[in-house]
């Protein structure tokens, strides 16, 4: 919200400057985030008049015109403007004068003429976009009048961040009421009077959509005169406020929205059919807006329409068919309270964002809109005339918002805000702000919330606001103390930093990725997901909330591949969000990661080697270390093959605890590398860190003093045969003296069957109270080589 200094004051005027009144609302909860001119620094600009445009002797684009305003008398002036013409008003810079940029006004010789001067456009004097030609003032201007006098120009435009519960103070009226109660100050705004009806003419209006909009105010008025100019002053109010002047009617609802906060929409009445119908939209409806964009309608859009087509986006934008033309004679001038669950997000799903919009999503005044027409018809008809018909409401009580009544507990104002406040400033403060009070006993007091304050619904908002306009510097800071027991930490507890700080050691970077993804893309990686949809994404490109931390991590790299960054290691923690039976959802934390590139950083000493599966599967498995059970004899995690729809069929491998599975490891799927466009295998990780579980404690257990002995076997087996399973049929049939196991080589090639290869184990026993005798030790290895023979059909090489 952006308004001007000088408007405000003549709603509330403090004795505090315009910096002080912006750090005082700041504190308030309302932060400034900027206060600057509302025009260029300029001096010596007076009003000026034409008396004389002739044509230049010697140049056929200049005219040398004879000029008013001067002190000395009239001044001849040289201008090159297309509308320089005898009669206007406009701003002179006298010779002497400094315009913005430092620049200064000196006499001047033009193709042979003197000139003493410069008449001045908009964009010269930083007051607006207009350069086209010079900047024509009203007529009634006073000749010789300093033009920042005239046109009040040493204010400044105050710029407020709202926050989205405040719209209550999106216009003037909020802000002048907050500071009003801050300051103790009254707050006294225009008088709106009820017009005079001078023609009984109005439209039927039928709501067909009363839940999302159960209030309707409209008023015919005609014979106005749209061709009018919209006062100086009003122009100046919206310039200073970020809007652009368009026309009166336009002007006029443009002004109110930035007065009360009511947004307003004028249609010409001789384009309507019929009466206004408050619909929803339907399927292949379209429309045409103001700005000359034509959209497809979506379903769940609501609508303003006449009995043949629609007129205008409820709380959006309306339609240019309809619109206000130089040529419009009659109005019909609308104001009506639109629930904001129906209005947000549908902007931003066409791509728009308009002040009316910004508004209606945060929630309008549902008792405002007789006052805005009212307010807006006063405007009208001094500028525009006409005759106005009488406020026509329509309203479904059922569907309006219910009436909010909230007890505050004097206990809990201590207890809540650490401060013992006066009663009697307690309800000052309260009723200040709007709120009614209705009843007090003992224990507290009852308020009635007005209708403007959609943010005020339980008792803690009471203290919030009290809290607020008491001021928090008036809250004394203070240290607590409490006895605090330490509560215990479970050893086998892993603690998410120790997982981080390992693969930062491993030379990953974290990344920060946002939990809400393109749908498209969350397909390509979890096709049979159906993720949880926002009502109101950011953008369309955010519309979904993950299921997966992957897709986040590729777009990462792909940003990073953009930026000549070949070789990238990254890993993120977070939530993925998977929906489960019914309305549920399930909030699991994950952590991913991701390698690409170069398996060494580019050195003289290093090779040109590209990372591979194994790289990241070793990542993986110095994570699960961390959990004490890593693979070997007495290994709880194991890799088993497994299928992933985004990862490659032969190189992904699900990592399993037990039974239970706790992620997936491998290679991008190269279609998914190709849309992707990576030039090179990407490989991934994702483990589920609740699946994870605890870490099996370190327990001791004696050295054995007694020798171990080592037995290698070179076995034949099946090509397809996984090495893990391999390990673990060999463990089991080793028997308890079994200590180590380890794969020392694995060869396929000359010599091998092709659908074979050859696996060397290596096992290690040692018994922990007496040494292995050979039958023991062949025993064993024969127990193994059996197993693996009826297995795998292993054969001993």
């Amino acid at each position: 919200m952006k308004f001007s200094n000088a408007w405000l004051r003549e709603w509330v005027n403090p004795q505090l400057t315009a910096q002080e009144l912006a750090d005082q609302i700041t504190m308030a909860g309302l932060e400034v985030d900027g206060v600057e001119p509302v025009a260029g620094e300029f001096t010596g600009v007076v009003v000026g008049e034409i008396l004389t445009c002739e044509q230049h002797p010697d140049a056929d684009k200049l005219r040398v015109c004879t000029v008013a305003g001067h002190p000395d008398g009239e001044m001849q002036v040289v201008c090159g403007a297309p509308n320089a013409r005898t009669g206007i008003k406009i701003p002179f810079a006298l010779v002497g004068a400094k315009l913005p940029g430092d620049f200064k006004i000196k006499k001047a010789k033009l193709r042979g003429v003197e000139s003493f001067g410069m008449l001045c456009a908009q964009t010269e004097l930083e007051l607006g976009e207009d350069s086209a030609g010079i900047w024509e003032l009203p007529e009634d201007a006073p000749t010789g009048v300093d033009l920042r006098e005239y046109l009040q120009l040493d204010d400044v435009a105050i710029e407020v961040d709202l926050t989205p519960n405040r719209s209550d103070c999106l216009g003037i009226a909020g802000i002048a009421r907050e500071v009003g109660v801050l300051n103790r100050c009254p707050v006294e705004g225009p008088e709106v009077a009820p017009v005079a009806t001078q023609i009984d003419d109005s439209l039927p209006v039928s709501l067909a959509a009363g839940d999302a909009c159960p209030r309707y105010v409209g008023r015919v008025i005609r014979n106005i005169d749209a061709s009018a100019t919209t006062p100086l002053w009003m122009q100046e109010r919206l310039r200073r406020a970020g809007l652009r002047a368009i026309d009166p009617v336009v002007d006029v609802t443009n002004y109110v929205l930035l007065e009360l906060g009511q947004p307003m929409h004028a249609f010409d009445l001789n384009k309507l059919s019929g009466g206004i119908k408050v619909r929803m939209a339907e399927q292949g409806e379209a429309l045409t807006l103001l700005d000359g964009q034509e959209v497809k309608l979506q379903e769940g859009t609501l609508l303003i329409a006449d009995d043949d087509k629609p007129l205008a986006m409820a709380g959006i934008m309306g339609g240019l068919d309809s619109s206000v033309t130089e040529g419009t004679r009659d109005i019909f001038l609308e104001s009506a309270y639109f629930n904001p669950l129906a209005i947000a997000g549908k902007a931003r799903s066409y791509g728009l964002h308009t002040d009316s919009s910004h508004r209606f999503e945060r929630g309008v005044d549902y008792h405002l809109q007789e006052k805005a027409t009212e307010r807006a018809t006063q405007l009208l008809l001094e500028i525009v005339g006409g005759e106005p018909g009488p406020v026509h409401l329509r309203e479904l009580a059922e569907a309006m918002p219910a009436e909010r009544r909230i007890t505050l507990r004097r206990e809990r104002v201590s207890s809540g805000l650490g401060v013992t406040i006066a009663d009697d400033e307690i309800v000052d403060i309260i009723t200040r702000l709007g709120l009614e009070k209705i009843d007090s006993g003992a224990e507290g007091w009852t308020f009635l919330v007005p209708s403007f304050r959609f943010d005020i619904a339980i008792e803690a908002d009471l203290l919030e606001e009290l809290a607020r306009v008491y001021g928090y510097n008036r809250i004394p800071s203070e240290s607590f103390s409490a006895a605090l027991d330490i509560l215990p930490q479970r050893e086998s507890r892993v603690a998410r930093d120790a997982l981080e700080q390992t693969l930062l050691a491993r030379g990953y970077s974290e990344a920060i990725t946002y939990s809400f993804i393109d749908s498209d893309a969350l397909a390509l990686f979890d096709p049979q997901a159906e993720p949880v949809a926002l009502q109101n994404p950011i953008s369309a490109d955010l519309a979904v909330m993950r299921t997966s931390l992957l897709p986040g991590l590729c777009k990462a790299l792909q940003y990073n591949l953009n930026r000549q960054q070949p070789r990238v290691r990254l890993f993120e923690t977070g939530l993925r969000f998977v929906p489960t039976d019914g309305d549920g959802l399930e909030q699991e934390p994950m952590l991913a990661g991701l390698v690409y590139g170069p398996r060494f950083a580019e050195n003289w000493t290093g090779g040109r080697d590209q990372v591979d599966f194994y790289d990241v599967k070793a990542d993986v498995e110095a994570l699960l270390s961390h959990y004490g059970a890593g693979e070997g004899v007495d290994g709880e995690f194991r890799f088993a093959a497994g299928e992933h729809p985004a990862l490659h069929p032969g190189q992904c491998a699900r990592i399993l605890r037990g039974d239970t599975e706790v992620g997936v490891v491998g290679a991008l799927h190269p279609q998914l590398q190709k849309k992707l466009d990576l030039p090179k295998p990407a490989f991934v990780f994702e483990l589920s860190l609740e699946a994870l579980g605890e870490a099996r404690l370190p327990a001791f257990q004696p050295l054995s003093k007694f020798p171990e002995v080592r037995r290698d076997l070179a076995l034949l087996i099946d090509a397809d045969v996984p090495a893990a399973s391999l390990v673990e049929s060999a463990v089991d049939a080793a028997g308890e003296t079994l200590t180590d196991l380890r794969i020392f080589d694995v060869y396929q090639g000359k010599g091998i069957d092709f659908n074979r290869k050859s696996v060397a184990l290596g096992l290690t026993f040692q018994h922990p109270s007496r040494t292995l005798t050979d039958e023991e030790i062949n025993a064993a290895v024969d127990a193994v080589v059996g197993t693996l023979e009826q297995k795998y059909n292993a054969s001993l090489r």
